[in-house]
Order: structure tokens, then sequence, then C-alpha cells
């Protein structure tokens, strides 16, 4: 039997104030079918650009859950244990736009240790922006630390 993952991040290692490195992470019109065939969510704004505009949106856009898993990655991937997540809250403030292009869109992931809580966790506030916009706001993960 495989032994669960810890988080490789030590609570005493880490202050207020530690930046978690910054991520980007790709979005193409092919990335939001599959999240839709896994999901279930076939909603036609997230696939079909002219749906998308007479619905008045200004293109195709990421789901809103595929962004706010995205965005966790880069808290995941940096305690190394994704069951280290504790509590993950976000609002969405803007949608994703994902072009029909060579370049898709892109979602960009910075991130600041908060607050130091008890139980060895620690309270991890996120910047989500898209297209130099702020996709996600109030973007907060609490993770239990080594």
């Amino acid at each position: 039997m495989t032994q669960p993952l810890k988080a490789k991040i030590a609570y005493d290692d880490v202050e207020v104030g530690t930046e978690l490195p910054p991520r980007t992470f790709p979005v193409d019109r092919a990335a939001l079918v599959r999240y839709a065939g896994a999901s279930g969510d076939f909603n036609p704004i997230h696939w079909n650009e002219r749906f998308a505009k007479e619905v008045g949106l200004p293109d195709v856009i990421a789901h809103g859950m595929f962004t706010m898993a995205e965005a966790i990655r880069a808290v995941t991937d940096w305690t190394g244990d994704p069951g280290a997540l504790v509590e993950y809250r976000v609002r969405f403030t803007r949608p994703v736009v994902v072009p029909d292009d060579d370049r898709g869109a892109v979602i960009e992931v910075g991130g600041t240790v908060a607050a130091k809580l008890d139980d060895n966790t620690v309270r991890v506030d996120l910047l989500v922006t898209s297209a130099g916009q702020k996709v996600l706001g109030m973007a907060r993960a609490v993770v239990r630390l080594a």
C-alpha cells in the first residue's frame, strides 16, 4: 500500500509574507472541451463562440471551476501534497476569456502566506489574473504543513 504524501514545506520554515513561486497555466479551447467532458458542464459559453457572443460575452470563457482548480495547483504544488489542502474559497470576479487562436489564454497565479494558524496550518492568499485582470477575488487557501 502506498503511503499518503506529506507536505514538503515545514511550518517552522515559513513566515507571514513568504511568497509562493509564481505559476502560469495556459488555457486553450481543447482544455475546455476536456474539462467539459470530465465535469459534465457542457454549457455552450465554454465552447461555442457564436453562442457566447450572443449572450453578451466577449468570447468563449473558461469554466469557473476550471479556473479555480488551476489556481489551487500553485498551492498544492508548493506544498508537495494535494492532501495538505484543508480549505479553499474564492469569489469569481471576471471570466477567463479563451480566444480561438494559437495563444489561447493564460491564468497567472501568485501566492503569499498571509497568516500562520494553529495545528501547523497556514493561510495562503492568492492573486489570480488573466490578461492583466483579476479573475478570482478573495482567493484563500488553508494548508497543513509538515
